[in-house]
């Protein structure tokens, strides 16, 4: 089982559409993938379907062990996908976490349940770098990091950086930089492409080969709850995430190699 957290302090950066779209692309490979909302704004849920009635218990029963990991896992209508829905409850999980033992492990501890029955378990983070998102950090193998190809795009992505080391040093010393997905590239625009050169430059092999462009089909999928893969299949920003997707699948595969070998 390979876990990833899909994280980024910044709001608005295309983060839960990646864990949406690259879930589905992973699915659609004939991965068995489990996705994980733990965003208390429950997008990643209702990009998929599932709107607050129909989400009773999910990621805030599992992290303060309520329920098993197992009994609230829902299966899609995409084959080989399922998800972990944020419950309505979820926003007030920061502050419950605090007096716990051990509250950066909870959501480990939860996964250990299920570890054999997935592939890959992608975890949407919320945009902060709270206890939602260090618990991702402590169960993940990788972190997957969607950066915006605008103007403040790499502010705070070294304070990231920095907690991904605290967390590799004092939690989870098998964590690592999976890569940036650079997203909302528009190849015609000279900023995009700037900023694109300078994350390069900056993060060389560990930015992904291709980037996630600007398209209205992106931006239309979440309203009908559905993934831009099946909304339209062959628009520009369902291409990208399939070869986004190829890329991980690539990259993954190529680390565990490498660590088996060794």
């Amino acid at each position: 089982m390979t876990v990833i957290a899909i994280a980024n302090q910044k709001g608005g950066v295309g983060k839960t559409t990646t864990a949406i779209n690259l879930a589905t692309a992973l699915a659609a490979s004939l991965k068995k993938v489990l996705m994980i909302d733990l965003d208390p704004q429950g997008n990643a849920s209702t990009g998929m379907g599932l709107y607050g009635r129909e989400r009773k218990a999910g990621s805030y029963e599992v992290l303060l062990g309520i329920e098993k990991a197992s009994e609230c896992i829902i299966k899609t209508r995409i084959p080989y996908l399922s998800i972990l829905p944020a419950s309505p409850h979820l926003s007030g999980a920061e502050v419950e976490l605090v007096s716990l033992p051990q509250r950066e492990f909870k959501l480990k501890q939860a996964l250990e349940e299920v570890e054999e029955d997935y592939d890959y378990i992608l975890i949407d983070c919320p945009p902060s770098l709270g206890f939602l998102t260090l618990n991702a950090l402590t169960s993940a193998n990788y972190i997957l990091v969607p950066l915006q190809c605008e103007f403040y795009a790499l502010e705070g992505l070294s304070q990231l950086m920095n907690t991904v080391r605290r967390v590799q040093g004092r939690l989870n010393s098998q964590l690592s930089l999976l890569g940036i997905a650079l997203t909302m590239y528009d190849k015609r625009n000279v900023l995009s492409e700037q900023v694109a050169e300078d994350v390069r430059t900056h993060f060389k092999e560990l930015v992904f080969k291709n980037p996630i462009p600007r398209n209205v089909k992106i931006s239309e999928a979440p309203s009908h709850g559905t993934p831009v893969l099946l909304y339209d299949v062959r628009s520009s920003g369902s291409l990208a995430y399939m070869k986004l997707a190829s890329e991980v699948l690539q990259q993954t595969q190529e680390r565990k190699y490498v660590e088996f070998a060794n």
